[in-house]
């Protein structure tokens, strides 16, 4: 069956797109502004910028303000510098902020509206699915949840996501790696009986503390692990619970089976005196708690514990089988594929097709005519499969069929023949319905959205405002958290990130995550400001994080929201441990890599990377390192003038900073040193701590809602923002700002886009 797999997908290295689309999206509406002045360009740019000194590579020529499209691309990186206070230098004279603002607004003036006349959409290439909508995909599919990182190669990654269709590539590795995931997930989907045993197992991280309660677990214990498994049959089982190491000692101790309290899906289980045993479990997924029961932690009491400080915990649980196989069972995967059940062979035929006809349409996200090739080939597996088996067997076979289709892979988007190359087209409902759901899920269409595209109805903007308010409000929108912020944010990297601090452990890693994740999950789910994030009044926090935080008041595992004074430096992104602890080094802070995060990931400003044979580590000269503080080393970087014109632009906002330690602990000494977190942005703006960096950001709160908007862009479009998305990323801006930046009205404006709605046909060649 492999060897037939690999023959179809291999359809991928000859898979083509042809593509169909018809009417535009009309271009936004520009406000009218006066011509940009020739006079403030001269007295306070030309100086730096011109044919001779080319500062930063850049030449700016009053004439050309006249013909500020012909040049979009400079003038576009003009306005960035000059909104985000970059320029003019610091040092150097600046004309009043109103009369900058001014120049701005008549710059973006003059390139909206040339772009009215010229929209730009942009040409993403053929978009396969990376390993997370993949899961999810098979997830909404047919109610089963895989594991693609165990099944797939990791997704490449560009501008900062790993869903840009020009990085996601097919390799041989790739093909091999579908054609044994189908095999494997539509013998799971059905409950193949030829399933043999296997064997898996969960396991805790090694620096978890397991001397507390653990949020999720029953009261009354303490550490433990809960794990999600798909029983793939109604069988026996065996069930083996591992001892663990105790919190930060490393000595494995020992649990009696006694002390160990373990439930399925909330039932408890008898270990009946052991740490292995066999039980039946019903086909399906499943939830297993294991925990201790919390004890005395007096030296020997309940002979538990070797000494007062080493408590043992748990480790892994492995889960074997099946045995005594009693059938597929009533599993959630089976109700959504069998959509009709043959009661004699005559019908098996009919309910084949009806049940691959559904399952193409939701899989292929367009509907499949119930007669034709696509059919054809599916039941064509199923008959091969049902000749040597059951009629289970002819369904396994089809399903794993449609899980290596491009069609179920890519994400096509078909060129109309009638379109001149070069020219802006509208995507057909069907295929803004499929970008829709893998913006907004990481996921297929559901049924409502698929039905909605069918009948034309997208193309109606009251109703698709309507489904994307409703496909923000399921709960499979928690995929922005995970993918989409998981990745503007950097905290994906947490779980690479390996502090040298005994104040840090995996609880604590698992309450960074938490609080930043819950923050996003909020502004999604209550529709606040994005400014939010760098201003929240707000925060999540356990007592293991509280204590962390020099929180009072806070007890137990469970977190919750509290609130945070005005002057709390908690607030926003920037004063949580998560972004704190990936923007530092092992060892100490890095006000280098923090201010670089801001930067970018606030003021869309990213620096050039260091040029060749610049010496960028602090720590090299240890004697140095002896008698000076970090402070005091970066200044001595910036002492050397290849250094010093990015470091005056990072350094000043990570010093700011430095009174959080490398692991996001609030501090006033950095060893026997005080802590000076005074500094000035390039523009002038003095910084005496994290209170007034937040300050001077809100400020500009509008740069930080346009790299949000910029960041989202580009991942619900798969491409990288280009500086000819600038006018429609503006008139996004321009609409949300009436809502104060509420994280509907910047979704809303992007999917009614021109970038989001159209492509451009590829110009010949």
């Amino acid at each position: 069956m492999k060897h037939t797999l690999l023959s179809a997908v291999i359809a991928f290295m000859v898979a083509v797109a042809s593509v169909t689309g018809v009417s535009q999206t009309p271009a936004p509406s520009t406000p009218a502004a006066a011509a940009p002045s020739a006079a403030l360009l001269t007295q306070y740019c030309v100086t730096c910028h011109n044919a001779r000194a080319k500062a930063g590579g850049l030449t700016l020529d009053p004439a050309e303000l006249t013909q500020i499209d012909r040049h979009a691309e400079t003038w576009e990186r003009v306005i960035r510098k000059l909104q985000t206070g970059m320029m003019p230098p610091s040092g150097a004279p600046r004309p009043a902020r109103a009369a900058i603002d001014g120049f701005i607004t008549s710059l973006q003036s003059q390139i909206d509206r040339a772009a009215t006349a010229k929209p730009f959409a942009g040409t993403p290439a053929l978009h396969r699915l990376n390993r997370a909508e993949y899961s999810n995909a098979v997830r909404d599919l047919l109610t089963l949840d895989v594991d693609a990182a165990s099944l797939l190669p990791p997704d490449d990654s560009a501008a900062g996501f790993d869903n840009i269709a020009d990085v996601l590539g097919v390799s041989p590795a790739l093909i091999e790696g579908y054609a044994t995931a189908a095999a494997k997930i539509s013998r799971l989907a059905v409950g193949d009986s030829s399933i043999g045993l296997d064997r898996v197992t969960y396991r805790s991280a090694g620096n978890l503390s397991q001397e507390d309660h653990l949020d999720g677990l029953p009261l009354g214990t303490r550490g433990g692990m809960i794990v999600r498994h798909t029983f793939p049959l109604n069988a026996d089982y065996d069930l083996q619970i591992g001892p663990g190491r105790s919190g930060g000692i490393g000595a494995v101790v020992t649990a009696r089976a006694q002390d160990i309290d373990v439930t399925i899906d909330g039932q408890p289980v008898d270990l009946q005196g052991k740490t292995q045993l066999r039980l039946p479990v019903e086909a399906g997924p499943h939830t297993i708690a294991v925990a201790l029961v919390k004890r005395s932690h007096i030296d020997g009491a309940d002979g538990v514990y070797d000494a007062p400080t080493r408590a043992p915990g748990i480790s892994q649980i492995t889960i074997a089988g099946p045995f005594n196989a009693r059938g597929p069972g009533d599993t959630p995967s089976r109700r959504r594929l069998y959509v009709c059940t043959p009661k004699v062979v005559a019908e098996e035929s009919s309910c084949a097709a009806r049940i691959l006809n559904t399952l193409a349409t939701r899989a292929y996200r367009r509907p499949v005519p119930q007669s034709g090739p696509e059919m054809e080939t599916l039941l064509e597996f199923y008959r091969t499969g049902r000749e040597s088996g059951s009629f289970d067997s002819g369904i396994q076979r089809a399903v794993a069929r449609v899980l290596v289709d491009p069609n179920f892979l890519f994400r096509f988007e078909r060129e109309p023949a009638g379109v001149a190359p070069g020219t802006p087209f509208r995507l057909s409902d069907l295929e803004l319905a499929s970008r829709l759901s893998f913006f907004l899920w990481s996921s297929i269409p559901d049924d409502e959205l698929r039905d909605a595209a069918v009948r034309g109805q997208l193309k109606n903007p009251a109703v698709l405002e309507r489904q994307v308010r409703r496909l923000l409000a399921d709960p499979r929108a928690d995929a922005l958290v995970s993918n989409f912020a998981g990745q503007w944010l950097f905290l994906r990297e947490l779980k690479n990130v390996r502090p040298d601090s005994p104040d840090f452990d995996e609880n604590l890693r698992r309450s960074f995550q938490q609080e930043t994740e819950l923050l996003f999950r909020t502004i999604v789910r209550e529709d606040r400001p994005i400014i939010d994030l760098l201003d929240a009044d707000f925060t999540f926090v356990d007592e293991r994080l509280a204590k962390h935080y020099g929180m009072e008041g806070i007890h137990g595992s469970r977190v919750r929201r509290v609130s945070l004074a005005a002057n709390d430096p908690r607030r926003g992104l920037l004063g949580q441990g998560s972004v704190l602890t990936v923007t530092s080094a092992a060892n100490r802070t890095s006000p280098v890599v923090r201010g670089k995060w801001v930067l970018d990931n606030v003021l869309g400003m990213p620096p050039p990377q260091p040029p060749p044979g610049v010496e960028t580590n602090l720590e090299k000269d240890a004697a140095q390192v002896k008698v000076t503080s970090l402070r005091q080393r970066l200044e001595m970087h910036r002492a050397n003038a290849v250094c010093a014109s990015c470091h005056k632009v990072m350094d000043p906002i990570g010093l700011s900073l430095e009174n959080f330690d490398h692991v996001g602990k609030w501090r006033t000494t950095d060893g026997k040193t005080p802590i000076d977190a005074k500094a000035q942005l390039v523009d002038g703006t003095t910084l005496d701590g994290p209170l007034s960096l937040r300050r001077a950001l809100l400020e500009r709160s509008d740069v930080f809602a346009t790299v949000a908007t910029e960041k989202l862009l580009t991942y619900a479009s798969g491409r990288a923002v280009q500086y000819q998305d600038m006018p429609a990323v503006r008139a996004i801006i321009r609409d949300a700002a009436r809502e104060k930046y509420r994280f509907s009205s910047l979704v809303i404006g992007i999917v009614k886009s021109t970038p989001f709605q159209m492509r451009t046909k590829v110009e010949e060649r």
